[in-house]
């Protein structure tokens, strides 16, 4: 566990967030810790509770030097962050489907017949779904993830950057992922930072607001 003070407050984790291009070199997060921030990160919600986000977590030397020529004008976080997530959507989420719903009889959340019903249900929906679809609804919870994990990261005394600009094919590759089932979404620095992020404006909401 890091000896970083984590921070309770959900307003100051939220304002005091920024985008940082350049980490501390010489913090390191260990296993544990980035397993906890992935675990509270993953209780963001998903469609049907499908969770299909995947992570690649590259720290090691060689796993960023392989990422550094593939993440274009992202060198700076890639080289001095402590790792950087990559994240990606499941096409075949449906195959968890019943480890997920078991789980969740096993945990008292649900009694097996509801779990039997939401089977019978959803699976046959939710597999005769066209990629497109598949796509859209991957890219949504992937997205809710990875801000959930940003939020997880500075509650934890860290920052981050959301990337991108990156090679998302080769990328996929790269690290052994099915570019036919697997969408790459983004990459997500995370370290302690060098420099601090800039503060930036925000459109005020009656400019973005609509009330019916």
């Amino acid at each position: 566990m890091s000896s970083v003070q984590k921070t309770q407050d959900f307003l100051e984790v939220l304002k005091s967030r920024r985008s940082v291009r350049y980490y501390d070199p010489t913090v390191k997060i260990s296993r544990e810790e980035m397993t906890q921030m992935l675990e509270e990160a993953t209780l963001a919600p998903s469609s049907v509770n499908m969770q299909p986000w995947r992570f690649a977590v590259i720290e090691s030397p060689e796993a960023k030097a392989k990422l550094l020529p593939l993440a274009k004008f992202n060198g700076n976080q890639v080289e001095t962050s402590s790792a950087v997530l990559a994240v990606f959507g499941d096409l075949n989420f449906v195959e968890f489907a019943d480890e997920i719903f078991s789980k969740g009889v096993e945990l008292g959340y649900m009694p097996q017949e509801v779990k039997d019903q939401q089977m019978a249900a959803y699976i046959p929906l939710l597999s005769g779904m066209p990629t497109e679809m598949k796509r859209d609804s991957v890219l949504i919870d992937a997205g809710l993830v990875s801000m959930q994990f940003m939020l997880v990261a500075r509650a934890h005394g860290y920052d981050t950057n959301p990337i991108g600009g990156y090679d998302k094919e080769k990328v996929t590759e790269a690290f052994g992922f099915d570019p036919a089932r697997h969408v790459p979404v983004m990459l997500i620095s995370i370290g302690k930072a060098a420099k601090e992020g800039h503060s930036s404006s925000r459109l005020d909401v009656a400019r973005t607001t609509e009330w019916h």
